[in-house]
């Protein structure tokens, strides 16, 4: 499967669209690569720096099977495709490599040295990672208003259904694995903009709510799903409703949704040789919700690790370090410069009542989402979301009366 937002997609849809300005079409690029281009003053097509980050997880570029994929495989799926890899010369490399210097130009514009060292670019997830501090066992979800799983393992190996497994893309020396949700926090906005509210103020309250408690169950296919069914047909689903139900329920639904979805990937991951020893919540999202740390903690039953400062930008400070010799490896620059953690622990209670819930949404998750699924036995998913709600609120009462 390939998505419709990567390389070879965008380029067919510009293909098609603008047929008198196929003639004159030198080169294709991603924003890192234009970036990293245009600061170095490289204007020749077969010197520019190309990302392995963003080639190869959006174009299927890969080493060891030649680069590019084969222009008669491209041709079968367009025949306006005849020549694209042309189009896509340059000097393939990781982040650890420079992709040239700072031109005079541009020297003169940002005021600052002539000849500063650029590495070559990447995508701003994989370097949050390198700037979350990841290791080998690590796995860092970047939590914004989509979310990006990224991980680094000694070896390249294929993950079924995880799109994007690519040599050198996340740490120039590990192999970079890429997985995620379609839709996180454009799902929580979506929820409040059709309460008239933000998500902000429908927070507010949200820390008192307990697993399972409002009897929902969400599907986050609201956007599709990208890992690992990997159908963007897809639509959100929720379960359970009643009549009393308030947006509210539904955003801790929803975020709980997105934990199940969480879990779903990295026991993909787990199950293909990815070890997962330590989870780091990135992103924007994990700076101010700690109500999503706290259920993500519980839901995985593993201590959920997030930054004490925001890490966004520092990956690419990283290689910045290491284009001017400042560090001399990835490790010794996050050592330095990668803010310590505070530990977000699982509470049991909690993560008793998810270790019931989460078999029911794996198997609608399963079931629902893959057209050639088996029929799956539903008729135990309402009664048992009405059995926990209940129980969860009658040991809320008890607390709440008791304290």
């Amino acid at each position: 499967v390939y998505s419709s937002e990567w390389g070879f997609s965008k380029l067919l849809h510009w293909l098609r669209n603008n047929p008198e300005k196929r003639p004159k079409l030198v080169a294709a690029l991603e924003h890192c690569d234009m970036a990293a281009a245009t600061l170095c003053g490289i204007t020749d097509p077969d010197e520019l720096p190309r990302s392995i980050c963003a080639m190869g997880h959006k174009w299927m570029w890969n080493q060891s099977l030649g680069g590019l994929p084969p222009g008669e495989f491209l041709c079968a799926v367009d025949p306006l495709f005849t020549g694209i890899t042309s189009k896509l010369k340059g000097r393939y490399a990781a982040s650890g490599q420079i992709a040239g210097r700072l031109s005079g130009e541009w020297a003169r514009k940002l005021g600052l040295r002539q000849g500063i060292p650029i590495p070559v670019g990447a995508f701003d997830a994989h370097w949050d990672a390198i700037g979350a501090g990841v290791r080998t066992g690590d796995v860092v979800n970047v939590v914004g208003t989509s979310t990006c799983i990224m991980a680094i393992a000694g070896e390249a190996r294929l993950i079924p259904g995880v799109c994007g497994v690519v040599q050198g893309s996340v740490h120039p020396g590990m192999a970079g694995i890429e997985a995620g949700l379609s839709a996180t926090g454009d799902i929580f906005e979506a929820i409040a903009r059709r309460a008239g509210t933000d998500v902000s103020a429908l927070s507010q309250g949200l820390d008192v709510y307990r697993a399972g408690q409002t009897g929902l169950l969400r599907l986050t296919w609201d956007n599709g799903d990208r890992t690992v069914l990997v159908n963007p047909q897809l639509g959100g689903v929720t379960l359970g409703w009643n009549l009393t139900h308030t947006a509210q329920d539904e955003l801790f639904a929803a975020i709980e949704g997105t934990a199940f979805h969480t879990r779903v990937i990295l026991e993909r991951m787990a199950g293909h040789g990815v070890p997962i020893d330590r989870v780091i919540n990135a992103g924007g999202i994990p700076q101010k919700n700690d109500v999503l740390n706290q259920v993500y903690a519980d839901v995985l039953n593993k201590p959920v690790l997030v930054p004490q400062s925001e890490v966004m930008s520092l990956g690419s400070a990283i290689f910045a370090f290491l284009a001017a010799g400042t560090f001399k490896t990835v490790e010794e620059a996050q050592d330095a410069l990668c803010p310590e953690y505070r530990v977000v622990a699982p509470r049991a209670d909690a993560a008793a009542v998810y270790s019931e819930l989460y078999p029911l949404w794996s198997k609608l998750y399963f079931g629902l989402g893959n057209k050639t699924a088996e029929p799956i036995a539903a008729g135990d998913v309402l009664p048992t979301l009405r059995r926990i709600a209940k129980e969860t609120r009658g040991k809320f009462d008890a607390t709440a009366s008791t304290s």
